[in-house]
């Protein structure tokens, strides 16, 4: 029997079932998945390398960073976004931008999304130095199987050679 809460909070349930559901896409794409911890939250971790000739022998790394969290604000979303970065650019392999570029989808899931966060998404890619971009991804989750994704969808200048391919990999992991 699934408990239902009564002070008004969303449950936790759809946003931990949608983590669930994106750790089996990330997986069915041929990712490396694993787990931290980040505040008290578990985060999947999901990542893959590709190397192609349009990209001049370039590899890009690119690492999705997830938590199903109570409630996504800007505040939390940017905290979040820059622990990623760090994180995913302490794991990365090879050397910082000697033809190894690294994309980072830091993702927040919630039933319960403030409308700056959204807009924080939404708004631009951010860059780490000059070699780690990350695309912040929040999900609002209003009924379990149910997910809205909102991330900015334009180009960059830096990397924009792997737009192209970061948005597909965010159109199968995010439907």
């Amino acid at each position: 029997m699934t408990q239902q809460r009564t002070d008004g909070t969303p449950s936790a349930e759809p946003a931990t079932a949608y983590l669930e559901a994106l750790r089996g896409r990330l997986t069915a794409d041929g990712c490396r998945v694993a787990a931290t911890p980040w505040d008290d939250h578990q985060v999947v971790i999901g990542s893959r390398s590709d190397r192609k000739a349009r990209w001049f022998g370039t590899k890009v790394q690119l690492f999705v960073l997830a938590a199903a969290v109570p409630q996504v604000d800007d505040a939390v979303l940017a905290d979040f976004t820059g622990w990623a970065m760090e994180y995913a650019g302490d794991l990365r392999g090879g050397l910082p931008g000697a033809r190894n570029a690294l994309m980072v989808l830091p993702t927040l899931i919630s039933a319960n999304v403030r409308p700056s966060a959204t807009e924080w998404a939404a708004r631009d890619a951010r860059i780490l130095g000059t070699t780690v971009i990350a695309r912040p991804v929040v999900v609002q989750t209003p009924t379990p199987g149910a997910g809205r994704a909102t991330m900015y969808r334009g180009g960059v200048v830096w990397g924009g050679m792997f737009t192209t391919h970061v948005l597909e990999k965010a159109s199968l992991y995010y439907p």
